[in-house]
Order: structure tokens, then C-alpha cells, then sequence
């Protein structure tokens, strides 16, 4: 059984061996992790695709080649298990790159990440329930008097799983503005007084996903200008906070008694 890696401390120094080392270990439980994920996906491929295709309204998609059945199943659980397994994979990434940060840093970026988890569960789901089934009607209804329209298996399940990751990934913006206002490239006052801007953009987001109706893209967009306001408010709590905690560090510091020889 593979040693599990030991998370080095900030400022523990240590041979480019261990680092090579730690980095391997990581990479094979990160691999580990991903193939049991997949084996797990794939004994389950026939529910996953089920899930996928009910926005589909009771069409079975098609193949074309003689692999594509198996490659299609095998790249829906591929994407299954990237999806469950992500937030190890981010914990793998964070425990090697953490040492560099000093351990109140970390405490920060670790509570960011559990956030971010939740974020993007949420923003997933939302994709699966609310953007899918009113986006993938509407797309394969469009100038059906036009087309023979017929569903490919491979695009359709590529669309969705992208789509769905896709989102996710837009639910992080309060992580991802959180995290400028404490490097000090954004403020709290400079997204106040921006606010119309973000929201123009949150819209802009919208109208990017699938789902061109009016209907759709404002039930898409009111959670991103949920989460916008959110981002704002949260960041201006923690920049009074992150302020605060400086102003005692350095009191702290200045109190502390100079030792040294006479």
C-alpha cells in the first residue's frame, strides 16, 4: 500500500527528492482516485446517460461508427468521474502548493475552497435541472421545418457535460472576486461603484449560455446577479475583517519587547 504523503509545514525546508516525491505520491492517489471514480461511472453509465437524456424529451440519441457506442459510454463516465472526484483533485493541488503560503493564508484559501465546493455542487445542479431542460428543447426545436434533426450521441453528451461544468464554474465568481480583493487588486468600494458594470456582465453571462429565450436567459441570469450582490457584500465583511486582523498583527508587533544585549 502506497505511503500517504506527509503536508510539509511553511518554511520546512526539504531536498528536491521529497519534493519530486511528494509530488509523484500525490499525482498516483489523485490517478487512483480518478480510475475507481471511472470503474464506479462506468458500472453506472446506463443510469448517468438516462439522467443526460431526459432533457431530450423521450429521443435516443444516435451513433455512427463502429467504437463510437463504447467511446461515447466510456467518455460520460469519464466526465462523471471528474466531476465527483474534482474536489479531491483540488485538495491534492492545494495540499502541495500550501507550504508556500504562511498558515494563516491557508486557513483563508482552505474555508475559500470548501466554499468553492459548494459553489460549484450548486452551479451544477442548477445546469442539470433549470439550464438543460429549458435550453435543449428550444435548440432542437429551432427551424425544425427545416431540418431532419437527429441527435449524435458523442456532441450531445459533450454539449451537456460542458455545459454543465460550465456553469459550475460561473457559481465560483464569489470565490474568484473574493480572492482579488484580498490580493488587493479589487476593493469592496471599487465593486460598489462598479455595480452596474458587473451587472451588465452578469447579464452578458446569460445570454452566452445556452438558451437564447427571454425566458431562459432571465432565469439564468437572476442567480448570477444573486451571486454578484453576494460577492459584494462578502467582500465588503471580510475586507473590514482581513483589515482588522492587520491592525492587531501589527499593534501586536509593535508592543512585543526588543530583546538584545545593553
Amino acid at each position: 500500500m502506497a505511503r500517504l504523503p506527509r503536508r510539509l509545514e511553511h518554511g520546512e525546508r526539504v531536498t528536491l527528492v521529497e519534493h519530486l516525491d511528494e509530488l509523484r505520491s500525490r499525482l498516483v492517489i489523485s490517478l487512483v482516485v480518478l480510475a475507481v471514480a471511472f470503474g464506479v461511472a462506468y458500472g453506472f453509465r446506463h443510469t448517468i446517460i438516462g439522467w443526460l437524456n431526459r432533457p431530450l424529451d423521450g429521443r435516443k440519441p444516435i451513433t455512427l461508427g463502429v467504437a463510437e457506442p463504447f467511446l461515447t459510454s466510456a467518455t460520460v463516465a469519464l466526465y462523471a468521474a471528474i466531476a465527483v472526484t474534482l474536489p479531491v483533485l483540488l485538495w491534492q493541488i492545494w495540499a502541495f502548493l500550501a507550504p508556500a503560503m504562511e498558515r494563516s493564508s491557508q486557513k483563508v484559501v482552505a474555508r475559500l475552497a470548501a466554499v468553492a465546493v459548494a459553489l460549484l455542487a450548486g452551479g451544477m445542479a442548477f445546469a442539470y435541472f433549470v439550464v438543460l431542460p429549458s435550453a435543449i428543447p428550444f435548440l432542437l426545436d429551432y427551424d425544425s421545418d427545416l431540418y431532419n434533426i437527429q441527435v449524435r450521441a458523442r456532441d450531445y453528451y459533450t454539449f451537456a457535460s460542458f455545459t454543465i461544468l460550465a456553469v459550475g464554474a460561473i457559481f465560483l465568481m464569489p470565490v474568484f472576486l473574493l480572492g482579488l480583493v484580498r490580493l488587493g487588486v479589487l476593493t469592496a468600494d471599487k465593486l460598489r461603484r462598479n455595480r452596474r458594470i458587473g451587472i451588465i456582465a452578469t447579464c452578458a453571462v446569460a445570454v452566452a449560455l445556452p438558451g437564447i429565450d427571454p425566458v431562459t436567459t432571465t432565469i439564468q441570469w437572476i442567480p448570477l446577479l444573486v451571486l454578484f450582490e453576494a460577492s459584494i457584500w462578502a467582500a465588503v465583511f471580510f475586507e473590514k475583517r482581513w483589515a482588522r486582523q492587520e491592525r492587531w498583527a501589527d499593534q501586536f508587533a509593535e508592543s512585543e519587547p526588543l530583546t538584545g544585549e545593553p
